[in-house]
């Protein structure tokens, strides 16, 4: 019986070469960034309870309805795949004492799960960056974590062509008078709105703010605007922000029709888009969420965040090489094999990324070396007073490489 080979699992990938030095590029620049800004790290589990996430992310919401990894454990509890990482930020905050750090500013990156349908740059197995300020209610929060998000872009290489929108959802009595007008504006118009619309034309309208269903575009354009319901506070909000981001050299545009669906989202709503992604083109996006912690059973905790996807901003960044080594280490005579590795060694000590070529034709070894693109070449051969080496240069630090050698020779 010929055994099947196992196949990977759909919406999953294999990153390798140029590919896995993109995704890592980026990572590294977030965590430089990352400490710039004095943000601290966590590390999060990688699933929860169910709960966690049904409960933040609301029971209606396409991610919980339909994307969830969940399972029961041994134990009978239903525990899920994480989808994102506010949530178990949230709850750590609520369980770990992390209140004693507030305001917490905090970043974290590693694989999510969701499944939905794979596309260009999403895939049911992904990665993200986040970054938080959690026990800040002041707008200067929010102007950070957009400094940050723009440094990050900016220092990755893809900031041209992406572009900061921006919109305010107002505090909550803003929010609930534009919910309510909504209903009302959206109600005149039901009997021709998509199906997905006229589903969350009660519970969720702002939804429907930003559906991209061909048959909500007429009503979506002349629906009510969030300015004409907010408060003087939220106006005040909303204007120290965009002030901030002026002040930091930010640029951004406003978006209107930039919405958040769930209740607790407050205040600012953001996105980093670009059009050289396709139809996909936010990069990176949060917003303040100030009553998120409350639906886990915490206190009343002002939060905002945002998260980008490692895959899209590696696809944004391009083919990045893979490193060169500073030397390699070329073994042409066998005699000089023991000298080899401890030349190797000594060069790795001294912080050079080295590599060892030991084996294969004697007479063939240099040549693989040179062809190999690395920095320098020390050749180790053998004569008549015992072992040779020659140090070849190409754009490296030779006489670095001299001196770790000759130390050898005097050890």
């Amino acid at each position: 019986m010929t055994l099947e080979t196992p196949q990977a699992i759909r919406g999953t990938q294999d990153i390798f070469g140029a590919e896995a030095e993109a995704f890592q590029h980026v990572v590294a620049t977030f965590e430089r960034i990352r400490r710039l800004y004095r943000f601290r790290r966590a590390e999060m589990p990688v699933f929860e309870k169910t709960a966690v996430f049904s409960r933040s992310l609301g029971e209606t919401t396409d991610v919980v309805a339909k994307e969830m990894y969940s399972f029961d454990d041994r134990g009978g509890e239903s525990l899920t795949l994480r989808p994102e990482f506010t949530a178990g930020l949230a709850r750590a905050w609520i369980t770990d004492g992390w209140q004693q750090h507030a305001p917490l500013r905090i970043a974290t990156h590693g694989p999510l799960f969701r499944y939905e349908r794979p596309q260009k740059g999403r895939y049911r197995q992904f990665h993200q960056l986040d970054a938080e300020i959690i026990g800040a209610a002041e707008p200067q929060a929010d102007v950070e974590l957009l400094a940050m998000a723009d440094h990050l872009l900016r220092d990755l290489g893809i900031a041209d062509g992406v572009t900061l929108q921006l919109n305010t959802l107002g505090d909550a009595s803003s929010r609930e008078a534009w919910r309510n007008a909504l209903i009302d504006y959206f109600e005149g118009h039901r009997a021709l709105l998509s199906e997905d619309s006229q589903d969350r034309l009660q519970r969720n309208p702002l939804r429907i703010l930003d559906s991209k269903d061909p048959r909500d575009k007429p009503f979506t354009a002349d629906a009510p605007g969030i300015d004409e319901y907010l408060s003087g506070e939220a106006q005040d909000f909303f204007g120290a922000v965009t002030a901030g981001l002026d002040a930091a050299g930010v640029a951004w545009m406003r978006a209107p029709s930039l919405v958040r669906g769930l209740d607790y989202y407050r205040h600012t709503a953001f996105e980093f888009v670009t059009d050289r992604l396709g139809a996909q083109g936010t990069v990176l996006g949060g917003g303040r969420y100030d009553g998120l912690i409350e639906t886990l059973g915490g206190a009343h905790t002002p939060a905002v965040g945002w998260a980008a996807g490692i895959e899209r901003l590696a696809m944004l960044v391009g083919e990045v090489a893979e490193g060169r080594s500073d030397a390699t280490v070329v073994v042409e005579d066998e005699r000089a094999l023991a000298l080899g590795h401890r030349a190797l060694a000594a060069l790795r000590n001294a912080g050079l990324a080295a590599d060892l070529i030991a084996s294969g034709s004697p007479r063939k070894r240099f040549d693989k070396a040179v062809k190999s693109n690395t920095r320098a070449i020390l050749a180790l051969g053998w004569g008549a007073e015992g072992a040779t080496t020659r140090v070849r240069n190409v754009d490296g630090d030779a006489p670095r490489i001299e001196a770790v050698i000759a130390g050898l020779s005097a050890a």
